[in-house]
């Protein structure tokens, strides 16, 4: 398995030979450095720990000072759950394994926006704008009851107002446009999820 940190830098368009155009979502993507290597006998699972980004070190809590030791100041640290049997504490990570045409999945929290009501958060239609109605177009109506038998009670997972965004998403199966290991950029076809900045999991199998 294949995997890096990145961060969302912007969406732009990409065209091909025959000229058509598609939507792409460029990706500042490494450098990372391993940190840890997680074992069975030791932590329970196997995995990798790699840090990503520069962070000053007045921000970084003593603890996060002296896991990372002379590695470096990360700004985020991300873990994978994979046999890392072969690398070790120090080594790189870049794109130098991503080619052009593979299958990814990235997976990133989405734009937070605040309280929002059931229209917006879930397509409700709204009620009619007729017969009488003043403000209570967009409202959600009735919650609780009902001639099914509802009892007044409010079901579990009702659709209701409440906050919206800033859940991780995952979009799986985007295609590689461009990889350019110079600038550590990655252009991947189609759309993630996010705000410029965002920090985003990338994984090839």
């Amino acid at each position: 398995m294949k995997f890096i940190l990145g961060t969302k830098e912007y969406m732009t368009q990409v065209f091909d030979e025959s000229g058509r155009a598609f939507p792409a979502t460029v990706i500042s993507a490494g450098p990372l450095v391993v940190t840890q290597v997680k074992s069975k006998e030791s932590d329970g699972y196997e995995a990798v720990q790699v840090g990503y980004g520069v962070q000053k070190e007045s921000r970084l809590s003593k603890a996060e000072r002296g896991h990372t030791k002379t590695l470096g100041n990360f700004r985020n640290l991300g873990e994978f759950r994979l046999d890392a049997k072969e690398m070790k504490v120090g080594d790189k990570i870049d794109l130098s394994n991503f080619k052009v045409g593979e299958m990814i999945s990235v997976r990133s929290e989405s734009k937070g926006k605040g309280f929002q009501g059931g229209v917006k958060r879930h397509h409700f239609k709204g009620g009619s704008r007729t017969h009488g109605q003043k403000h209570s177009e967009r409202e959600v109506g009735t919650i609780a009851g009902g001639g099914r038998g509802g009892g007044g009670k409010v079901a579990k997972g009702k659709r209701m107002p409440g906050r919206m965004g800033g859940d991780q998403v995952t979009v799986r199966n985007l295609s590689i446009l461009q990889v350019d290991q110079a600038t550590n950029t990655l252009v991947v076809k189609g759309s993630v999820a996010g705000k410029r900045g965002t920090l985003v999991r990338i994984i090839a199998k």
